[in-house]
């Protein structure tokens, strides 16, 4: 066997998040090799972007010092990653009953702001991920495409990385960010499927897709601010639902690309093995009359793929010189599309504990631990709240009730991430230190969790068929809601049959002193500390200049380790 040079840290896997992961610790002076086994541009599926990635983008680049990485936080920066990406201007939901058109008031549109940065974006994931390989590169990592590893063996003295031509390579640690065949999962026996969610995919990319505002009920219909193709449309029905995700749905737009994706329960709807998945997936969607008419014309680009049960989780996520990242640690379904807030959530943490690796000589998994609990965290509470939805949406009322879940939990999780890098000023202890209570959603916030751990509980027990159930249920959970201070009203109306936020949330209440957005008490403390609102509003106009379409401009000139104009002065 030939023998390579020992590196600091090997990474399996050159996707968003391994060519993240690989870009930080670069920057930051360590060694790094990545191995993957496919060859940038390639197809991969992980298109919509949330507050909360954009904002773990944005800590992941100020903290790091890797301004590329916020590169994909809005659309303010289509003059720096080109127009081949979608809008995103809000989350919608429609839902369907077999053999009927659809009922406009069973709708949710939950509108995006875009201030203080701009809209969420669609991305193209064969030009992001092939874009930040190349980050991965100028920053010094090295990168092996067309490079599949056969073996990795774990010794006191490092990690022996073996490629499938018996070329080995050794590093100190190794990030395994390979998927759900993780090599060292698998070889550990951690994998498990232990999840509440249960469901399976087909999906593909397609030209032709209409707004379904054309083949549906129109925007005023719907009373939504925004056409249903201006964002990411997801048609929910008993047992699963399907996603339509338009890369062209701009003016600017250079792409002709829509991403469309059916997931199903397959207790409910078994995979049909008589059928090739394009045949399988038309005959499904004939169920649903507008959702048969939006597809009717489509054209798929590329073959359709189909996936069982998609649900997977690990028992461990480190040990001694290894740890599992994004989905090798664990998957489980797109619906909130939470999974690259889970991957960058957790490469903002792995990479602090290698550079302190890398200082301490301690690679042992105690050393790692808190990246276990925190990932562990995060993919229990994202099973739980994919695995409610798909019950609620067995009868729409309860879905009503249970989006508020989902709709509270994020913009408390994204709250809180906000301030968090406001707070921590560049301190990426005192940052790390503000991000431990956190799960997912909810921002960390100890009287959330009560009451989303008493929802979920109603959930389980309520017999969707039963409408006195139903009733009874809904009506505990608005009791809920209603003695819970720190939701706002935008939120709270879609209780009670809002079928939209609005575009513009402001509100005089936001100013209350006592429930106002920054509260009081324990809610003020947790999400604010010791801030004033005249020092955060300062902070806020700073941000919102800096994430400006100008902003964005001045610091590819100024900072940005590819910029053509930049004389790079980066180790």
């Amino acid at each position: 066997m030939a023998s390579q040079p020992k590196y600091d840290v090997a990474i399996i896997g050159s996707g968003i998040g391994g060519s993240t992961l690989a870009s930080i610790l670069a920057r930051q002076g360590l060694s790094v090799i990545v191995f993957e086994g496919g060859q940038h541009p390639r197809f991969t599926i992980g298109e919509s972007m949330i507050l909360e990635t954009s904002e773990a983008m944005r800590a992941l680049a100020e903290f790091y010092d890797v301004p590329e990485l916020a590169y994909y936080s809005s659309e303010n920066y289509y003059p720096v990653i080109g127009t081949q990406h979608g809008v995103k201007r809000h989350f919608s939901f429609v839902h369907h009953t077999v053999g009927e058109q659809v009922d406009v008031e069973k709708s949710l549109q939950a509108v995006i702001p875009r201030l203080p940065y701009g809209h969420e974006i669609h991305i193209t994931r064969q030009d992001s991920d092939y874009f930040l390989t190349s980050v991965a590169v100028s920053y010094g990592a090295t990168i092996m495409q067309n490079t599949f590893i056969k073996d990795i063996n774990v010794g006191a003295e490092g990690v022996e990385i073996i490629t499938a031509k018996d070329v080995v390579y050794h590093a100190e640690y190794v990030i395994d960010a390979g998927g759900m065949k993780s090599i060292l999962a698998q070889k550990q026996n951690w994998r498990h499927r232990d999840c509440m969610t249960h469901s399976r995919t087909i999906f593909t990319h397609m030209i032709d897709v209409p707004c379904f505002n054309e083949v549906g009920p129109n925007r005023e219909q719907f009373h939504h601010p925004y056409r249903l193709s201006e964002g990411t449309l997801h048609h929910i029905f008993k047992g699963g639902w399907l996603w339509v995700i338009p890369f062209n749905n701009h003016p600017d737009s250079t792409n002709p690309l829509c991403s469309v994706g059916l997931q199903l329960d397959p207790r409910l709807y078994p995979q049909r093995d008589d059928l090739t998945p394009e045949q399988e997936f038309r005959d499904f969607i004939q169920r649903f009359p507008d959702l048969a008419a939006q597809l009717e014309r489509a054209k798929p680009v590329r073959d359709f793929m189909r996936i069982d049960r998609l649900q997977y989780s690990a028992h461990h996520i480190v040990a001694d010189r290894y740890a599992l990242l994004a989905h090798a640690a664990g998957f489980i379904d797109p619906l909130y599309s939470k999974g690259l807030y889970v991957t960058h959530a957790s490469i903002f943490l792995m990479a602090d504990l290698l550079i302190k690796a890398k200082q301490t000589g301690d690679y042992s998994a105690a050393a790692f631990a808190p990246l276990e609990t925190m990932t562990l965290n995060y993919i229990n509470m994202h099973d739980r709240l994919v695995a409610s939805s798909f019950k609620s949406w067995h009868n729409y009322k309860l879905w009503q009730v249970y989006s508020v879940v989902w709709l509270q939990g994020a913009y408390l999780e994204y709250l809180r991430l906000v301030m968090n890098r406001f707070r921590a000023a560049g301190d990426r202890a005192k940052y790390l230190e503000l991000m431990k209570p956190h799960k997912l959603a909810g921002g960390g916030f100890d009287k959330f969790f009560e009451i989303q751990e008493q929802i979920d509980a109603l959930m389980d027990a309520v017999n969707p068929d039963d409408e006195s159930d139903v009733d009874r249920t809904v009506a505990e959970i608005r009791r809920l809601f209603d003695v819970f201070p720190w939701m706002p009203t935008t939120i709270r109306a879609l209780l009670y049959g809002k079928n939209h936020l609005p575009d513009n949330k402001l509100r005089l209440n936001l100013l209350d002193k006592r429930v106002g957005f920054m509260g009081s008490g324990a809610y003020r403390q947790h999400f604010f500390g010791d801030e004033s609102m005249l020092r955060l509003l300062v902070l806020a106009a700073k941000d919102e200049w800096k994430y400006s379409i100008g902003g964005v401009k001045r610091q590819r000139k100024t900072k940005a380790r590819l910029a053509w104009q930049v004389q790079a002065k980066l180790p």
